[in-house]
């Protein structure tokens, strides 16, 4: 594709929320060529943040989730297709679906996506055993769940935690076993993971901090009855939830000799080794404009800046990504929302006198790096403004008595007038 042409099509593969946003950014740029939208998934393209909360609940169904209804795809022009992508034929310029059929595109978006991981422990193959990623997932594990009665959860990060809070609160007693000394405890700091400890605490919840799960037992019909940790003890359990993380979906791009690094490799504007190739979303390592380094992130908000930059560039209008990560969680009435990515910091400072209601600021070198917000929505807000703008906020300011972060957005300072 020579600079400033449009590509004849657009084939994008992974139909999650990135891929969506990729088709439907294209036609709003004014795109007119082909776009074609294949998914492994035999729905129309969905919402995946309401099937650890709403959805488990029973609160929305299926049609809730949907993106857009069916009759979207037709009326903007968008062939939503299917099947798996088998192959990629980069001289070709075609992907190859497991039934035979190819599609040729001007550029191929790979949206791919991540899997959960299931540890190879003996028993993870029972039944009653499950993960958490697609709608089918969901609906598996909500039907498992209206029957359940002790619930065991390996792993506490925000998956598994938020599953936990709705089973709790379905009646079930919950336990939570992560590996790691605290929950959360590769995205939050160490005040954050304490608060939601003993929030599930509180909630009924047992919570085992650093134990490993070395077996899950079954009985006679091969349905799991036990979980093992480390410890030696036997947890009784009818539904096993694994929340143990994710791996990027890099199968495709690996096989077409695309560089794959801790997910597939791409530069500031998306692109990978191959020009006519992007790589976006949950699949993708692309390096942060601000700190250098080259970070693969599992959020909404990060599929969908991807998804728009890519088709600003497809339509003419080429930038680097360079927008401030943000993320979200809610467990029970507990809203954590987070501002920026805390890379490793050597200073907090905590706003707020509320045990249940507070924000804590990240520095590291003096600069503010990231805010993680319990219950403060409007810290998140003007966290957001004061990072996306650069900040001149100091720790030895943010300590001062009285301060807040949306009055130091409107007192004048630097940082306020450069929005």
């Amino acid at each position: 594709m020579a600079d400033g042409a449009q590509p004849a099509s657009v084939v994008v593969v992974g139909a999650g929320q990135g891929g969506y946003q990729t088709a439907a950014s294209l036609r709003d740029r004014g795109y007119r060529g082909r776009i074609t939208l294949i998914s492994a998934e035999d729905a129309l393209p969905y919402e995946r943040p309401p099937l650890s909360k709403a959805y488990l609940k029973g609160e929305v169904d299926e049609t809730h989730l949907w993106l857009r209804p069916a009759t979207y795809y037709g009326r903007r022009s968008i062939d939503l297709v299917q099947g798996a992508v088998a192959e990629i034929d980069r001289a070709a310029r075609t992907v190859a679906l497991d039934d035979g059929s190819t599609y040729e595109y001007g550029h191929l978006v790979l949206a791919t996506g991540a899997r959960p991981r299931l540890p190879e422990v003996p028993g993870a193959g029972l039944r009653g055993v499950h993960t958490l990623r697609t709608a089918r997932d969901a609906a598996a594990l909500r039907t498992s769940l209206a029957a359940a009665r002790h619930v065991v959860v390996v792993g506490a990060g925000f998956i598994g935690l938020e599953f936990a809070a709705v089973a709790r609160q379905s009646g079930c007693a919950v336990t939570v076993v992560e590996a790691l000394d605290r929950p959360l405890g590769r995205v939050v700091s160490a005040r954050t993971a304490a608060h939601f400890t003993r929030l599930h605490y509180q909630k009924g919840t047992e919570v085992l901090l650093g134990q490993k799960i070395v077996a899950l037992h079954g009985d006679h019909r091969g349905v799991v009855s036990e979980v093992e940790p480390a410890d030696g003890r036997r947890l009784p359990a009818d539904l096993v939830l694994f929340g143990v993380g994710v791996s990027p979906c890099t199968d495709l791009a690996a096989a077409a000799g695309l560089p794959v690094n801790g997910g597939i490799t791409v530069d500031c504007r998306l692109l990978t080794g191959d020009p006519h190739i992007s790589a976006i979303g949950d699949c993708a390592a692309f390096p942060q404009v601000r700190s250098g380094n080259r970070l693969r992130l599992e959020s909404v908000q990060n599929a969908v800046g991807h998804a728009r930059l890519v088709a600003d560039r497809l339509t003419g209008a080429s930038r680097a990504y360079d927008e401030l990560p943000w993320f979200w969680s809610d467990q029970f009435s507990t809203t954590l929302q987070i501002a920026g990515i805390d890379e490793g910091h050597d200073r907090e400072v905590v706003l707020g006198d509320d045990p249940d209601a507070f924000s804590v600021l990240l520095f590291r070198e003096e600069e503010l790096h990231a805010v993680e917000s319990v219950n403060r929505p409007t810290d998140h807000m003007a966290a957001r403004r004061l990072l996306a703008a650069g900040t001149g906020l100091t720790p030895e300011r943010a300590s001062a008595p009285g301060f807040g972060l949306g009055e130091y957005l409107s007192g004048g300072t630097e940082a306020s007038m450069a929005i």
